[in-house]
């Protein structure tokens, strides 16, 4: 993936802690541990999903520019499982929503949203494609998301 072309283009984040005025109640310390970033309940639905369906699969694959949540290397396709928060879900509307610590969750969440232009342009050059669903897309239309990548993978079958 290499580095960015000026180290000036990549956001800053700010350490979160104390001594840079950043704060959090013990609670939601304790929610944040809990969130995933691997095996996610989205991500094992859409893998049991396209086990189902006899699609055969490789996860995390670190030998790929960002760890894809699932790679079908014979089809060269990475998959991606995107969180709304993380990754920027409607980012223009949902950015003035962050009531808290917003010096903080504005530049990583915009990073977070970076990053993965970065990651889909490596990958992209690689001549992988690349799919990215959000949870919501998983956990209330998964024949749509399913069919998505089963056109796909057809269609790599017959047009290599």
């Amino acid at each position: 993936m290499g580095n960015y072309e000026e180290e000036a283009d990549k956001i800053h984040v700010p350490r979160f802690e104390e001594a840079a005025g950043f704060y959090t109640s013990p609670t939601r310390s304790f929610n944040m541990s809990k969130i995933r970033s691997r095996n996610s309940k989205p991500e094992l639905i859409l893998r049991k999903a396209l086990w189902a369906k006899n699609i055969r699969f490789r996860l995390h694959d670190k030998s790929l520019p960002g760890t894809p949540d699932i790679v079908i290397k014979k089809y060269k396709l990475a998959i991606f499982v995107d969180g709304e928060f993380w990754h920027g879900f409607d980012w223009k509307n949902n950015k003035e929503r962050i009531k808290s610590n917003q010096l903080f969750w504005i530049p990583k969440i915009e990073r977070n949203m970076q990053k993965d232009r970065r990651v889909n342009k490596a990958l992209r050059d690689m001549d992988y494609v690349v799919f990215r669903f959000w949870t919501q897309d998983i956990l209330r239309n998964l024949p749509k998301v399913l069919n998505q990548i089963e056109l796909f993978l057809e269609t790599r079958r017959l047009w290599p």
